[in-house]
């Protein structure tokens, strides 16, 4: 049996029974411990990831980067791996990892990104033409942590930490449904203008007319989902709609503060 790498890997969860053993499985031969925070699952997430060689944490939610810092401080190494419950790393990825370690190539840098691609329900692996963001994931804890926000649960890199981008990618199967789609993503605009609230901020007016349709464009071509045929449209539709709810909800929150006499400046993020 191949040994394992001094790495901790961990994910966040709450009723993932249904995904988050593909996450598990994808990094369980390759780190030296695999951690799940579930912050009250009904489904029975817990059993499955247990079964499947995870230690399982039970946290209440307190958002999305606070939950995440709570994981780091359960891990047990310096060298943290981060996936969430709908996320897998490609044997592709894991080999480069695990090259990394054993030629010490990975003291190159301190914080490694990766690109995160989508793979739909229908599909078995991410189209060539897969969009995929970039995140720290890969990183050693005293040179980065996670972020604070309840919303924006991004590792912050320590002032002068060396980043390097590995050549793999994980594979991210985000949206179950459409149904599921659009619950979170009701709740997930929800959060961020409250987000916006505790910070002070506002999004202007102007963008009630603007935002579907340059997130439409951002999504069907530059995001390349026109290359998907008819769920191509779909989904940028969807991803548009998102953006608009945000600021919908954004505008919604500033006619009460106006109601109340106590609007603040609107201010573009």
């Amino acid at each position: 049996m191949t040994a394992t790498l001094p790495v901790s890997a961990f994910i966040i969860a709450r009723d993932e029974a249904d995904r988050i053993g593909r996450a598990i499985d994808s990094v369980i031969d390759l780190v030296d411990e695999v951690i799940v925070v579930d912050s009250g699952s009904t489904d029975g997430t817990p059993a499955v990831a247990q079964a499947r060689g995870a230690r399982v944490v039970h946290n209440d939610w307190p958002g999305y980067g606070p939950q995440k810092r709570f994981a780091e401080e359960q891990c047990r190494n310096d060298w943290l791996l981060n996936l969430d419950a709908d996320e897998a790393v490609t044997p592709a990825l894991a080999e480069e990892i695990r090259r990394l370690f054993d030629s010490q190539e990975i003291n190159r840098a301190d914080c490694w990104q990766v690109a995160i691609k989508d793979i739909f329900a229908h599909e078995s692996a991410p189209a060539p033409w897969a969009y995929g963001y970039i995140q720290i994931r890969l990183y050693d804890r005293g040179k980065g942590r996670f972020s604070d926000s309840t919303v924006h649960d991004t590792v912050r890199p320590e002032a002068g930490a060396r980043l390097a981008m590995l050549k793999g990618a994980m594979e991210h199967r985000s949206i179950r449904s459409i149904e599921f789609q659009l619950e979170k993503m009701n709740r997930y605009s929800t959060m961020q203008v409250a987000d916006l609230g505790a910070r002070g901020r506002n999004l202007p007016r102007w963008r009630l007319l603007s935002e579907f349709p340059f997130a439409f464009f951002k999504a069907y071509v530059a995001r390349r989902y026109a290359l998907y045929g008819w769920w191509g449209l779909v989904i940028a539709v969807n991803y548009a709609y998102s953006r608009f709810l945000r600021v919908a909800k954004a505008y919604e929150a500033d006619l009460g503060r106006a109601n109340s006499g106590g609007r603040p400046p609107a201010k573009d993020v």
